[in-house]
């Protein structure tokens, strides 16, 4: 299979064996261009200042910082929590200079059976950040999931409604092709194309048959049933260039997986 476009590692991929220090120095031995860090791999790093000088001084670009979000919560409280989280992630994106903060929405509150309600949430939270996010120059972008992650993960399901926020929203909102999330979708192809210009980031990883767990269980780009090539080409006829974020949140292979991902 062709490699459909310069690679970034996200850190997900290895985090079971390599903090950010292995993850950096594997991808600038490789060549590897880009990497995408988890916040909590910032933490362990010593904070974002610290992740991005030794990230820029080994010659990586941050494709994109994950996440923000999980605005699904019952009380004030843990509302202001959430936001005050979000700005943290807003200020830690800037730090880095990365290209994106992946936002993931939260799914229902819990004891909630209001899934619209839960999504009001998401359109006010957001909106609590957005103009902070602007002013950084840091774009939230918002990424769909697996109709199955509705109830604890994520209320937004489809590239369709990740692409209605950002068109109620205007400016400094995009959204995330996650192809294990969205390659189902029988109508991704036009939603896809609506997204011309806001595709902030392309994650790939690959649907396994069969799948034993709806969340972690992802295959190596190459190894399931996703078309990638024909996806990252739908995401370059919408205007996207950047690179393809290599997120296989079950492999924890550490040098083995990133020279399969050089291969790829």
């Amino acid at each position: 299979m062709p490699r459909p476009g310069p690679l970034s590692l996200n850190t997900a991929t290895v985090r079971e064996r390599w903090g950010l220090a292995e993850c950096v120095d594997g991808c600038a031995r490789r060549g590897i261009p880009g990497i995408s860090p988890w916040r909590d791999a910032l933490a362990d790093a010593g904070g974002a200042q610290r992740a991005a000088r030794r990230i820029r001084e080994a010659g990586l670009t941050v494709s994109s910082l994950c996440r923000g979000g999980m605005f699904t919560v019952v009380d004030a409280t843990s509302r202001r929590a959430a936001v005050q989280d979000n700005r943290r992630a807003i200020a830690e994106a800037h730090a880095l200079g990365a290209a994106c903060l992946v936002v993931v929405s939260g799914g229902l509150p819990p004891g909630s059976k209001d899934l619209d309600g839960a999504r009001e949430m998401v359109r006010d939270g957001l909106a609590e950040v957005l103009d902070e996010a602007r002013a950084a120059g840091v774009t939230l972008a918002l990424e769909p999931q697996y109709p199955v992650a509705c109830a604890d993960r994520s209320v937004l399901s489809t590239l369709a409604q990740a692409v209605d926020l950002c068109d109620e929203s205007g400016t400094g909102m995009g959204v995330v092709l996650d192809v294990w999330q969205v390659w189902w979708d029988p109508d991704l192809a036009r939603q896809v194309a609506r997204a011309h210009g806001r595709i902030a980031a392309f994650q790939a990883s690959d649907w396994l048959v069969p799948t034993t767990d709806l969340a972690p269980d992802r295959g190596m780009p190459g190894d399931g049933v996703i078309d990638i090539p024909r996806l990252r080409a739908m995401a370059e006829a919408a205007g996207y260039r950047g690179p393809v974020e290599v997120e296989v949140l079950s492999d924890g292979g550490g040098r083995v997986t990133l020279e399969r991902c050089c291969r790829w």
